[in-house]
C-alpha cells in the first residue's frame, strides 16, 4: 500500500461527547469485526480505570479500510488534565474530526484541542453528535462552533469546514438533519475527500518521532509514531537521536534538541494497526502510523531513524504542568502491611518510568528525604497515576496539591496559573455558586441561560482556588451541577485564599476503633472510620465541627464491673462513616496532612504523627510567618 492510500485522522472533543462510541461504530461498519464477534462497548477503552470512570485516559490508535483506503484513527482523551496526550497526537495526523455535543455545544476542552489543531494548520471536520437528544439544538451549536473557530484565529479555508449531523450510539451520520439516518458512509466519504493524504519524502532515510510509549508483556517497550520520511523494514539498523521539546525544563540548549545518539540497534518488530489489533508487517511507507519494538532506551519524543539521518526531527512543544504533589514512602505504623512495593527506590523507578511515556508529567527528587515532586496538569491526572500505582501494589503517602508559581522576568511579579471554568447549574443554585467562587478569588466573566431551566456561568479563577472545591460544588448544587475547567494562563498572584474551615479529629491511640467510643465521638463532628477499622496515633479519623483540631480516643471500651445494673445498656446507633474516594481525600487534606494510600485502604493522617512534634512545627511556622 502506498502512502497515497492512507489517511491519518484524530478524533478530538470534550469529555463525554461520544468519541470512543463513534470509533466503535466506525470499526463495526467498516468490517473490522466478524459478524459473530463479541466486542465490548467502548472497545478502545481497554484500561480498567477507563472502563470504571467511563472516560478515555490514554490516546490509542486503530485502523479501518474504506473503499481501498486505509484510515488510521487516533482516539484521544477528552479531559483537560490529559491534554498532553492530545497535543503530541496532532503531530501524527493530517486531519481531525471535531465532535461536539448537540445539546452542550463547544466546551472548554473543545476550545483547547481545536486551538492546537488550527495552529498546526489542520482543516477539521465538524460532527455535531447526539442530535437524537431531546434537548438537542444542532443549528445553534453550528453557529457556536463557527464563532469558536473565528475566535481562535482560523483562516478562511479552516472556517469553511464541512459539517455532519450524527448519532454515534445509533451509528449514522448525514449532511442534513432530515437525511436517511442509515449508516456512517457519509463520514467515511468525507474523510477520504477532505483529509489530505500524507505528502512526505519516501526516498529520504527512514525517520519517525516516538509519540506514544507503552509496554507489552511479550514485546517489552513499544513506541508508536508516524513514519515522517523514508521506508521502515524489519531488521534494518537503527539509531535513536535525543530530542527535547522547548517546554522541557531540563533542556539546556536553546533550540530544544541536542541530537546526541542514545542507542543503536535493529528494528526487531514492526507492527501496523488493523482494527483493534497490532499486526506484524515486513515494511511501512512514509505517512503510515506504526509501532516498533526492540529499543531499550528510546522514549517520547526522540527520533528513531536510519544510521545516515544526522539531525533529530522537531518535537511538538507541550504545555508545562501547573500542579505539583509530593509522593513519599509510607512511614506510618501500618506501613508495609498491605502492599508489596514500599521502598523509595521502587516508587522512584515507577515515577520516572511514568514520566518517560507521559510528556505532561515531570518528576524530580524532593529536598525532603525519600520523597519525590511530581508535577502534572491537574488533580485528576495525578489521581489516576496514584490509583494505578495503588493497584500495582504500591504503598505511599501523598501531600496536598499546590500550584507551580512563576516570576515575571520583566517586573519580578509573582504569577500563578489561572483556569477558565464553565459551570452549568439549575437557576436556583446559581447564586450560591457565584458566592463560593468569589470567596475563592474567582471573577464572573459571563452569565446566560442555557435552556431547560439551567444557567451557564463562566469564571476566571486561580487554579489553587479550585483545589478541594468540587465536592462542595456538588453538595451546593444537589449533584446536578456540571463543572468544566481549562488552563487559561499565568496571571498575577491573588493573595491568600480561604481553605478548609473545620478542624480534624485526631486519634491519640493505636488499635481498632470501638463502637462504644465512636458513639460519643460522633457528636463532635463527622467520622471517617467505623467500628473495627485500624487507627493509630496521629491518624485523622473525622472532621471536627469546630475550627480547631481535637485529639480523641477512638479505642476506648466500656468499663465492665461485677455489679449488676438495674437498667439496660443504651442502644449504640452509629451514623455511617464518610468514606472518601482518592480524589476526595487529596482535595480534602490541609498543608499539615497527608493521604496514606495502600492497595486496600485510603487513610488521612497528620504529617507529624507525634503531638509534640506537631506543636513544635506549628511554632516554627508562626515564627517564620
Amino acid at each position: 500500500m502506498s502512502a497515497l492510500e492512507i489517511r491519518n485522522i484524530a478524533i478530538i472533543a470534550h469529555v463525554d461527547h461520544g468519541k470512543t462510541t463513534l470509533v466503535d461504530q466506525l470499526l463495526r461498519q467498516s468490517g473490522a469485526f466478524r459478524e459473530n464477534q463479541q466486542v465490548a462497548e467502548r472497545a478502545l477503552d481497554r484500561n480498567d480505570l477507563e472502563r470504571e470512570r467511563g472516560i478515555t485516559i490514554l490516546a490509542k490508535c486503530t485502523s479501518v479500510e474504506w473503499k481501498g483506503v486505509r484510515i488510521n484513527i487516533v482516539d484521544t482523551p477528552g479531559h483537560a488534565d490529559f491534554g498532553g496526550e492530545v497535543e503530541r497526537i496532532l503531530n501524527m495526523v493530517d486531519g481531525a474530526i471535531v465532535l461536539v455535543d448537540a445539546a452542550e455545544g463547544p466546551l472548554p476542552q473543545t476550545k483547547f484541542v481545536v486551538g492546537k489543531a488550527l495552529a498546526r494548520g489542520l482543516r477539521p471536520i465538524v460532527v455535531v453528535n447526539k442530535v437524537d437528544r431531546q434537548d438537542a439544538r444542532p443549528d445553534e451549536v453550528h453557529s457556536e462552533v463557527f464563532d469558536l473557530f473565528a475566535a481562535l484565529g482560523a483562516d478562511d479555508a479552516q472556517l469553511d469546514f464541512p459539517m455532519l449531523y450524527a448519532s454515534g450510539r445509533q451509528g449514522w451520520a448525514d449532511a442534513t438533519l432530515d437525511g436517511p439516518r442509515r449508516d456512517l458512509s457519509a463520514l467515511f466519504d468525507l474523510v477520504l475527500s477532505h483529509v489530505p493524504a500524507p505528502t512526505l519524502d519516501a526516498e529520504a532515510p527512514f525517520a519517525m518521532v516516538a509519540t506514544i510509549l507503552d509496554y507489552d508483556p511479550y514485546l517489552g517497550r513499544v513506541l508508536t509514531g508516524r513514519v515522517e520520511q523514508g521506508r521502515a523494514r524489519v531488521n534494518m539498523p537503527l539509531k535513536v537521536l535525543r530530542a527535547r521539546a522547548p517546554s522541557d525544563a531540563n533542556a539546556s540548549d536553546g533550540n530544544g534538541a541536542d541530537g546526541s545518539v542514545i542507542e543503536t540497534g535493529r528494528l526487531t518488530k514492526l507492527l501496523s494497526f488493523r482494527g483493534l489489533d497490532r499486526v506484524p508487517v515486513e515494511a511501512a511507507e512514509a505517512g503510515d502510523i506504526i509501532a516498533v519494538a526492540g529499543l531499550a532506551e528510546a522514549t517520547v519524543p526522540d527520533t528513531i531513524c536510519a544510521p545516515e539521518q544526522a539531525v533529530p526531527l522537531p518535537a511538538i512543544p507541550v504545555d508545562p504542568p501547573t500542579l505539583a504533589m509530593t509522593f513519599r514512602i509510607n512511614d506510618g505504623p501500618l506501613g508495609g502491611r498491605e502492599g508489596r512495593k514500599v521502598t523509595s527506590r521502587q516508587i522512584r523507578d515507577r515515577l520516572y518510568r511514568e514520566a518517560e511515556g507521559n510528556v505532561a508529567i515531570r518528576v524530580k527528587d524532593s529536598e525532603e528525604a525519600e520523597a519525590f515532586e511530581v508535577a502534572g496538569r491537574g488533580e485528576l491526572q495525578l489521581g489516576v497515576l496514584i490509583e494505578t500505582m495503588r493497584r500495582e501494589g504500591f504503598e505511599l503517602t501523598i501531600g496536598r496539591p499546590r500550584v507551580i508559581v512563576r516570576r515575571d522576568e520583566a517586573t519580578g511579579e509573582r504569577l500563578e496559573p489561572y483556569e477558565e471554568v464553565l459551570v452549568d447549574v439549575d437557576e436556583q443554585y446559581a447564586g450560591v455558586v457565584v458566592e463560593k467562587m468569589s470567596l475563592r478569588k474567582g471573577e464572573l466573566r459571563d452569565m446566560r441561560p442555557s435552556g431547560a431551566g439551567k444557567t451557564r456561568l463562566a469564571f476566571l479563577i486561580p487554579a489553587r482556588g479550585l483545589i478541594g472545591y468540587h465536592g462542595e460544588f456538588l453538595t451546593d448544587t444537589r449533584g446536578s451541577g456540571i463543572m468544566n475547567r481549562l488552563f487559561a494562563g499565568y496571571f498575577p498572584w491573588k493573595g491568600a485564599i480561604e481553605g478548609r474551615r473545620n478542624g480534624a479529629l485526631i486519634s491519640n491511640a493505636d488499635g481498632e476503633a470501638v463502637a462504644y467510643a465512636l458513639h460519643s465521638l460522633q457528636e463532635r463532628g463527622t467520622l471517617f472510620v467505623g467500628p473495627g477499622d485500624k487507627v493509630y496515633v496521629g491518624m485523622v479519623i473525622g472532621e471536627n465541627s469546630r475550627a480547631e483540631d481535637l485529639e480523641v480516643n477512638p479505642i476506648r471500651e466500656k468499663k465492665l464491673t461485677n455489679i449488676r445494673a438495674a437498667g439496660k445498656d443504651e442502644n449504640i446507633l452509629l451514623t455511617p462513616p464518610r468514606r472518601m474516594s482518592l480524589e476526595q481525600a487529596i482535595a480534602y487534606i490541609d498543608d499539615d496532612e497527608l493521604v496514606e494510600v495502600t492497595p486496600s485502604a485510603i487513610r488521612l493522617r497528620k504529617r507529624f504523627l507525634d503531638p509534640h512534634a506537631r506543636k513544635r512545627a506549628e511554632r516554627r511556622a508562626e515564627e517564620a510567618a
